[in-house]
Formats: structure tokens, C-alpha cells, sequence
């Protein structure tokens, strides 16, 4: 692979992103790393972002201004991770915040409307895979909302995996799943299980 630098120089902005983002591809299909996403960051503009429809994580008003501020004072040192579908469409696995905040008008203009971005590995593109990536991040950080992690253990569970999946994915006891599906309103399901009389879950 030969990069011509001075003729980068002379491209436009979007075409000089756009042979940076190949090269930085190219580079890392040679790459010892090149099964670690964050081998290749990419720069995307941001209203090709779409939002994932099942994240429970949310964010407190006084936080989501010091993340701002980080972004504003440190720039990105994290990127946005996302699914590339078959259509070439991005959404959001990780980073739904650091993706709003990209798109707010003074980091929009700093960044030329673009966004850091990985993609998650082909191999774990399906929607359960895609959610289990999802609820890692967010409670590897400690962040999660019950209510909404309820939905989402029924609709894995829905979508036929087992309680015992569902926990070793989601780095939780069976149990748990247990008591977040009842959460649901779905008691009639669990007439035959037995649970710990002492219970809570631990987001830690």
C-alpha cells in the first residue's frame, strides 16, 4: 500500500477523511491486533448514527454536563461503538452519550460533524449478541436503569435464550435472571421456581 501524502493534502476534507478511514482499514487487516475493534477507529459523520432502541442506560443531568465538559476539555479519548448492518447503516452499541454530545454545536464544528467510531466483531452482529454487548458496557461502568434491564431479559429470553446464557452474558446469577423477568409482570412463568429469600441486584 503506497499513501501519497501530498495528494491527501490537496483532497477535499470528507475525501481526505475518507483515505485516512481507508488506510486506517488496510492497516488493519495486516494488523496482530486486528481482532480488537479498537484497532481501527474510524471518523463517521454523525447523522449516520442511529440509535439502538434497547439501551437501559441512562445518564443524570449534572453528569451529562461533566461529560460534556471532558469531551470539550480532553476531546474524545473514547470511541463511539457501533454495528455495521448489511445495509452500511451504524448504530449505537456503547456511546450513545458521547454520541449526543458530538453532535452538540461546538463539538459538532470542532469535529467537522464527524464522530470516532469502532465496530463491534462480525461474529457478534446478531441482535442478542449486539444487546449482551450493549448491557456489558454499561455495567462494567455501573450504569443501568432496573426497570428497562427487566425488558431486556425478557426479550432475550424471548428470543430463546436460556436463564443460564442470560446470566453468564450479562455477567449475572440466575437467580437474577429470575427475579428481573418477575419484574416484568410475567409471574405465572416462575410458579415452579424457588428463589434466596434475600435478594438485590448488584450493579457493581
Amino acid at each position: 500500500m503506497i499513501i501519497d501524502l501530498e495528494e491527501i493534502k490537496q483532497m477535499s476534507l470528507d475525501e481526505k477523511i475518507k483515505a485516512i478511514n481507508e488506510a486506517k482499514i488496510a492497516l488493519s487487516k495486516i494488523s496482530p491486533f486486528t481482532a480488537e475493534p479498537i484497532d481501527c477507529v474510524l471518523w463517521v459523520k454523525s447523522d449516520e448514527l442511529n440509535a439502538n432502541d434497547y439501551n437501559p442506560n441512562s445518564v443524570a443531568k449534572p453528569e451529562m454536563k461533566l461529560l460534556e465538559h471532558s469531551i470539550k476539555m480532553d476531546h474524545y479519548t473514547q470511541p463511539i461503538v457501533t454495528h455495521l448492518d448489511e445495509s452500511g447503516n451504524r448504530v449505537v452499541v456503547d456511546g450513545f452519550h458521547r454520541n449526543l454530545v458530538g453532535r452538540t454545536e461546538e463539538i459538532s464544528e470542532r469535529l467537522h460533524g464527524y464522530l470516532p467510531c469502532t465496530a463491534i466483531n462480525s461474529d457478534r452482529t446478531e441482535r442478542n449478541d449486539r444487546i449482551a454487548a450493549t448491557i456489558r458496557h454499561n455495567r462494567a461502568r455501573g450504569q443501568h436503569g432496573v426497570e428497562s434491564m427487566s425488558e431486556i431479559v425478557v426479550e432475550l429470553s424471548k428470543r430463546n435464550w436460556s436463564e443460564k446464557r442470560i446470566a453468564k452474558e450479562l455477567g449475572m446469577t440466575q437467580d437474577e435472571v429470575l427475579r428481573l423477568k418477575q419484574m416484568s409482570g410475567l409471574a405465572e412463568i416462575f410458579l415452579d421456581k424457588e428463589f434466596s429469600e434475600a435478594w438485590e441486584i448488584s450493579w457493581d
